[in-house]
């Protein structure tokens, strides 16, 4: 068994071919529709059809954290990690019918400027700084953290060189083609993507005897989705507490997710969209889960699990193929970077520059601020990936903890803006602004393991806590001081109303179907 991948003559040169035509299609792209202001580099001139809006999600979703921490996190605990895909309908499902008609209906093209309409402009301005520092430390830095790690194996090299040659490509590509070229991008990417896991999965299964032979070769507790409450990494508890704090926080209010759907034409392309986006997220445990389980049977003895992926790919497939997989691996690295620095630059121009340094920059000067910034927020990303390199933890259970930390105050004040009208200005600022530093103070506290390792529970149970007592603080803060005009958004009707017409009820449908799906997936990994 080898757990290093020999790069011959032919997979290298996929390789290098398969990074140039993906860059080669982004600049086509943007030469097909000119980047000359600012909504067309971070909005994609609001043009993209729903399969672009929804394979541009999927396509940001799966991450090197999914193809590599996914593996590393089957292996050794099999199915489990099939309720971050599973579980997210319900958020998505949100997202289009509940979030997404209030983001249209006030033409917002941020996440702060959102909060600026419903709380003012203290959330506002914290909002804009907060999501610049999570989008480059949960978007781009824990892909770059990932991808570079696997780089650097396969190339021999140090991490920060593989993190370096990474950067350089995603902030050239972001820079010159914008969410449009990312965007359309994406429609190959999550075909490349998809196509290399499954090649492994075929291979190895076939080599193994058969999904029989999988079952039965495999710890029972494997098919099992929800662990007993004892359980040291997943206890069923945990996963339906906590993941509803994160889903609201990554589905709904996360920029870089949230930018896509605002880029589609209209509401009908960005609800559809979000909606092939869930019923894809059926399909990615078998996709890109199952593997590690494959590994599992396969190579059980790995000295690191985060290397299953890898060692599938090392020992299984043929020259070319190789070379496929690997470069497929690559550009899932870079399009993550692009989409993460894409956002995090729309954010500082249009919130920061262009409200608080200079409010009369034109739309041509904001693109190239936008530009600029690019450059800079992919530079300070790496550094940060390089940083996160030294900490001990699984990929997979480290980009999960930390978006723990991040959640609980945004989902608390998005949520509770949208569903409760009564809901104070006064009151979103002290959880956002007392609520932040406490949660990451904690999170700080947990990954470090002080005082104590057995001090702390699960982190997501820990999240879930966090979340009730904000919620139950933020209530409690507008009732003792309300507000005779609260800042509020239309009711979801006077939103769908403002919007045009279309038939809603095949929309309906196809989330109804969804649901039975997701459904009958935990009734047959009960």
């Amino acid at each position: 068994m080898r757990e290093e991948v020999a790069l011959s003559g032919i997979d290298a040169g996929i390789i290098v071919l398969y990074l140039a035509i993906l860059v080669g299609v982004g600049i086509y792209f943007s030469r097909q529709r000119r980047i000359e202001t600012a909504s067309d580099l971070f909005l994609g001139g609001r043009s993209l059809k729903w399969y672009n809006v929804g394979l541009s999600i999927f396509s940001s979703n799966v991450s090197p954290v999914m193809l590599v921490g996914y593996g590393g996190m089957a292996y050794t605990t099999g199915m489990v990690a099939a309720n971050f895909d599973w579980l997210a309908w319900w958020f998505l499902l949100l997202l289009a019918m509940v979030f997404v008609p209030h983001y249209f209906a006030t033409k917002v093209s941020t996440m702060p400027e959102f909060l600026l309409r419903r709380y003012g402009q203290r959330s506002f301005t914290f909002l804009t700084y907060y999501s610049m520092i999570s989008t480059l430390i949960a978007s781009v830095s824990f892909v770059l953290l990932t991808g570079g790690l696997v780089i650097a194996q396969l190339l021999d090299v140090p991490f920060w060189v593989a993190a370096v040659g990474a950067t350089v490509l995603a902030t050239s590509f972001t820079a010159t083609g914008g969410l449009g070229a990312i965007a359309r991008t994406g429609v190959m990417q999550s075909v490349v993507v998809t196509v290399a896991a499954l090649i492994v999965g075929v291979i190895a299964i076939d080599r193994i005897g058969g999904i029989g032979e999988v079952v039965s070769r495999s710890p029972k507790e494997f098919w099992t989705i929800f662990r007993p409450s004892d359980d040291p990494v997943y206890p069923w508890h945990a996963v339906l507490l906590g993941y509803p704090v994160v889903g609201i926080w990554y589905w709904c209010t996360d920029q870089t997710i949230v930018q896509q759907t605002l880029a589609a034409r209209d509401i009908r392309h960005g609800q559809y969209g979000t909606m092939l986006m869930a019923g894809l997220k059926a399909l990615v445990p078998f996709i890109f889960l199952l593997p590690g389980i494959y590994c599992y049977i396969l190579f059980p003895n790995l000295s690191n699990p985060d290397h299953a992926y890898l060692v599938m790919t090392a020992n299984l497939l043929p020259v070319g193929l190789v070379g496929i997989t690997l470069a497929a691996l690559i550009a899932a690295l870079v399009y993550d970077v692009a989409v993460g620095i894409n956002a995090f630059s729309m954010v500082f121009s249009l919130n920061v520059y262009s409200k608080i340094i200079d409010p009369d920059a034109s739309q041509q000067k904001l693109r190239t601020v936008g530009r600029v910034v690019i450059i800079g927020s992919s530079f300070i990303a790496m550094m940060m990936s390089i940083l996160l390199s030294t900490v001990d933890k699984g990929l997979f259970d480290l980009s999960q903890a930390v978006g723990t930390y991040l959640a609980p105050p945004l989902t608390t004040v998005f949520l509770m803006g949208v569903i409760w009208k009564k809901a104070t200005s006064l009151s979103a600022n002290l959880t956002l602004y007392l609520g932040s530093p406490l949660c990451l103070g904690i999170g700080i506290m947990q990954l470090t393991d002080f005082p104590h390792k057995a001090f702390w529970p699960h982190f997501m149970l820990l999240t879930f806590l966090l979340t009730a007592f904000l919620m139950v603080f933020m209530v409690a803060v507008s009732l003792l001081f309300p507000e005779e005009r609260p800042g509020s958004l239309p009711t979801l009707a006077e939103t769908y109303a403002s919007q045009p017409h279309y038939d809603r009820r095949g929309i309906w449908l196809g989330w109804a179907c969804i649901g039975v799906v997701m459904g009958g997936l935990y009734f047959l990994f009960r």
